[in-house]
């Protein structure tokens, strides 16, 4: 049926509930899992005028942030697997569109399932803030299980 499951994540309470019954279905299927984090890119309008002279500094403390986030993320995950008996891969992204991140991970690594979890946004937030979710629903030909 199923042969390898993405599961994205941004270590929300939400997407451990989703990453658990990722894990889980994966097992259940034998199918191999990777798993997901995208991390948003340095923005240089976030530096206060006063570093600006630090650019070079202010981005790698970017990087090594957004690398130790998704580690402990990713690393939690992978040892979830592992105690799971699922073949698990990990990966992070760095993306400012999380969907395509999400959408370009599954298609360069052949998924042929997506898991992932929805924050239920109703009303003007939806329309406002949008949903990733709903972005790689609309996007993408690879089936999506979302869990709420």
């Amino acid at each position: 049926m199923y042969r390898h499951v993405l599961i994205p994540t941004d270590g929300s309470e939400l997407a451990g509930r989703a990453v658990r019954h990722g894990l889980a279905l994966a097992k259940l299927v034998g199918a191999k899992v990777t798993a997901l984090t995208v991390e948003p890119s340095f923005d240089v309008y976030t530096v206060p005028a006063s570093r600006v002279y630090e650019m070079s500094g202010a981005f790698a403390e970017h990087a090594a942030r957004a690398k130790a986030h998704a580690q402990g993320i990713l690393d939690a995950i992978a040892e979830e697997a592992r105690a799971a008996g699922v073949a698990c891969e990990t990966v992070q992204v760095e993306q400012d569109h999380p969907y395509q991140g999400i959408i370009d991970t599954a298609e360069q690594r052949g998924c042929d399932l997506i898991v992932m979890a929805s924050h239920g946004r109703s009303g003007i937030a939806a329309i406002v803030l949008g949903s990733v979710t709903t972005k790689v629903l609309t996007h993408t030909k690879i089936p999506v299980l979302v869990y709420h």
